[in-house]
């Protein structure tokens, strides 16, 4: 199921192009993980990136993450991810699928709290309803977060910061922490780098 799931990922990519990740991890991590990616590609966004069943399964946040509950921020879903992509940081060449630089923007822990009719779920079960609600527990990200698909079948998804002791209306994370929480770089840090 891993390696049917990951044949998009491994089409868009030319390996002996790109320093993406070509295989899944050999181990997954204790508690399921999840990353945010900052990447410049052709239009700046934000990667979501949640572990299930052994993949990374992914949105592009075209605003990122919001740590205010007003805010619903448009998810786009991509192929799936293989879980190694969890530590990629790096510039895609151009003339690459998603050309550009990525940072390490956020990465921790998730907790699934997804119910139906009051009963715990699976994941997986959640994302093929269309309804995952996950508790994060990051570096820069903590508390409840849903992701809705709001237009079943075209991919249109919105992530929403739920209303809990994590929320702060006046906080804009991605406006003032840019830097990657592995490498201290920022986006603009790797493109001078790239360029020299």
């Amino acid at each position: 199921m891993v390696k049917k799931s990951l044949d998009t990922y491994k089409k868009k990519r030319d390996f002996d192009q790109t320093p993406e990740p070509k295989k899944k991890a050999n181990t997954s991590y204790d508690n399921p993980i999840f990353v945010i990616q900052k990447h410049n590609a052709s239009n700046e966004h934000y990667d979501f990136r949640l572990e299930v069943e052994g993949v990374l399964k992914s949105w592009a946040v075209p605003k990122g993450p919001s740590t205010n509950p007003s805010d619903k921020r448009l998810a786009i879903a991509t192929e799936d991810h293989p879980l190694k992509y969890a530590d990629f940081e790096g510039v895609i060449p151009e003339d690459n699928y998603g050309a550009g630089e990525v940072i390490i923007w956020d990465k921790g822990t998730y907790e699934n709290n997804t119910k139906k009719d009051g009963e715990s779920i699976s994941m997986k079960t959640a994302y093929d309803k269309g309804h995952i609600s996950i508790w994060l527990e990051g570096e820069k990200l903590n508390g409840g977060y849903s992701l809705v698909d709001i237009d079943r079948g075209d991919d249109q998804w919105l992530l929403i910061k739920e209303d809990d002791k994590a929320a702060d209306r006046r906080r804009k994370p991605t406006k003032t922490e840019p830097k990657s929480i592995v490498s201290d770089q920022t986006i603009e840090n790797l493109k001078d780098n790239d360029n020299d």
